[in-house]
């Protein structure tokens, strides 16, 4: 897979965007997938908002983005089509075909308001038919409301509209006539109740100018007010096991959501929910509050399982045999490969020109360099202490039409004994720095005369860039660091750099990648006859 993340957050809107700003200012990779269909797109401007009030939503989204993608942040225009896997190995499918990896997933998905069937209802969403009297109350004050009878919220909100305005009309429309108490409750506010069914909304210009009934009367009303059913947009998540629950607002049923705990965490393990999705009742700030709550809370829970793995990389690297386990048991408990597959693109550009010969292979893994070689003329020897890892580098092997010789040692404490190699390679094969000295030295004494010593890790000065990589910062050296290891009597150092390259894997849009590259030639010895 050539994009996983630290987390995937499915949703651009300001829950989405607001946890996924937290993320990248926590040196997070994350990624946020959008399809572009707000639900506030409709309105004309936003309010509420602390220091942005009045802003139209798609300003505010525009704003977002930028300072998610300043911070690294990766932005996806495209539909989620499915979503699987697990904490640690989640899976979001796009109707594009592309799939991106996820640690942890942030689900921002929104709602859809499913609006009364009445013509005109509709069209005039989000300008003159509206739903709630904080988001557009003051910029009808005064003015003729029409509150429609359509939910169980509609005497409540003509309660509330009343604070906006004197002049507001209940349509009853289909809802039963009111008791004694509530229309008495109705006329001590000036609350005019108007009986039969509505019948469409009249307009002139694009704007409403008045509510038809059934029997032909209109009563002018230059604002309607209705009561959608909020419904969470989470069929996407059926994959995981993810199901809605109605959501109340007193007594009443308004919708369905995602329920979430405390902060912002579903029941499925690994997944969060934020804004409307989880909370319909939600205004813009509180979206984007919650969204800032939960990458906060996705951050600590990535900081504690990356804790628990330095503690295992660390047991790993000095107790061999603790370290054979945890390498044999990583590689079983993924069926689908823990690697690409794919060459080392430091091995495919430094072997291009060699002419074939023995090669080995150190840390060979599930066998994507090893594989290579041998595809390309040479007689390889790969190396892994893990039983599984070789199983499949053979695997793969015979399914490209070339053999491996593959054996389960240790790296850490291999010796070569007499035996010699054109090519000796290691990708990505990191050890503490006392051990990674004499695992150089090891095999830079496998090496034929004439022959290569080509090494690739991960270079130090990633980690100061914001590169999340297990174990100790030390661990990961210098291209130069490499290089003193050798003998300058012995060798000829052709390469020891800091190579940039595409970031892949977890690191996908970090703002700095870098390999460290040693490419090395191992003399041929001085002879009588050489000198002649």
């Amino acid at each position: 897979m050539d994009e996983t993340y630290d987390v995937v957050v499915i949703g651009g809107g300001a829950a989405g965007l607001s946890g996924a700003l937290a993320l990248g200012r926590a040196r997070r990779s994350v990624a946020v997938v959008d399809e572009g269909t707000p639900r506030n797109a409709p309105a004309h401007e936003m309010h509420n908002y602390l220091g942005r009030d009045g802003t139209p939503p798609a300003d505010l989204l525009a704003a977002g983005r930028a300072e998610v993608a300043g911070y690294g942040g990766v932005l996806v225009d495209g539909t989620v089509t499915a979503v699987g896997g697990a904490a640690g190995a989640f899976t979001v499918e796009l109707a594009s075909g592309r799939v991106l990896g996820a640690r942890r997933l942030l689900v921002t998905t929104g709602l859809t308001d499913e609006l009364p069937d009445i013509p005109g209802v509709r069209e005039l969403w989000g300008t003159d038919v509206l739903h709630c009297p904080y988001c557009h109350g003051w910029e009808v004050r005064d003015r003729a409301v029409g509150v429609v009878a359509t939910g169980p919220m509609s005497l409540h909100q003509a309660q509330m509209w009343r604070q906006w305005s004197a002049d507001v009309v209940f349509f009853l429309h289909t809802a039963p006539e009111p008791d004694d108490a509530t229309a008495e409750a109705l006329a001590a506010r000036g609350v005019r109740v108007v009986r039969g069914e509505v019948a469409a909304l009249e307009t002139e210009g694009g704007r409403l100018t008045g509510v038809r009934l059934a029997g032909g009367e209109v009563v002018p009303r230059a604002a309607v007010i209705v009561a959608p059913r909020f419904t969470a947009r989470s069929a996407v998540l059926a994959g995981l096991g993810l199901e809605t629950q109605p959501f109340r607002m007193g007594e009443a049923v308004v919708g369905s959501h995602v329920p979430v705990d405390a902060r912002g965490a579903t029941a499925v393990p690994g997944v969060w929910a934020a804004g409307n999705v989880a909370d319909p009742s939600a205004q813009v700030i509180g979206a984007a509050a919650a969204g800032l709550g939960a990458g906060a809370q996705i951050n600590a829970d990535l900081v504690a399982e990356d804790t628990r793995a330095a503690v295992d990389v660390i047991r790993a690297m000095s107790d061999p045999e603790y370290g054979a386990q945890w390498w044999e048991e990583r590689y079983r408990t993924h069926d689908s490969g823990v690697w690409s597959g794919r060459v080392n693109d430091v091995l495919a550009t430094e072997a291009a020109d060699l002419p074939p010969g023995r090669a080995l292979d150190a840390g060979a893994g599930e066998g994507g360099d090893a594989v290579w070689l041998a595809r390309r003329g040479w007689t390889v020897t790969a190396l892994d202490l893990s039983r599984t890892a070789l199983d499949r580098a053979a695997a793969a092997a015979e399914a490209a039409g070339v053999s491996l010789e593959t054996r389960e040692v240790d790296v850490s404490s291999w010796q070569p004994g007499e035996e010699r190699w054109d090519l000796v390679t290691a990708s990505f094969l990191h050890f503490p720095p006392g051990t990674r000295d004499a695992v150089l030295r090891t095999l830079a004494s496998a090496v034929a005369p004439g022959g290569t010593l080509l090494v690739t890790m991960h270079d130090g000065s990633d980690v100061a860039h914001g590169i999340q990589r297990p174990g100790l910062p030390d661990w990961y050296a210098t291209g130069g660091q490499m290089a003193a290891v050798l003998d300058p009597g012995d060798w000829e150092v052709q390469v020891a750099e800091a190579r940039p390259r595409a970031a892949r894997g977890h690191e996908h849009g970090s703002a700095h990648a870098a390999d460290a590259v040693l490419r090395a030639r191992r003399r041929q010895p001085v002879t009588s006859s050489s000198l002649v």
